[in-house]
């Protein structure tokens, strides 16, 4: 039976762009703007599991470290 939903926790490269890891599966994939990583992502669900086997729904966590001045 298929999962229902994966979670990708996504953080911002140093590099610039993003990079996104599953919680739970070994699947990795990064890109350059949000826009492609969410295709990357997709891409990378789909050869990682045989057919039908996928998630109905692919969650994306952006993790962002924000500093502000005091």
């Amino acid at each position: 039976m298929a999962a229902s939903e994966i979670i990708f926790v996504v953080d911002e490269s140093p590099e610039g762009g993003y990079e996104a890891r599953a919680l739970g599966q070994s699947i990795y994939t990064q890109a350059d703007t949000f826009e492609a990583l969410k295709e990357m992502v997709r891409d990378a669900v789909r050869c990682h599991f045989e057919d039908g086997a996928g998630p109905q729904v692919i969650r994306l966590h952006l993790v962002q470290d924000v500093v502000i001045p005091a």
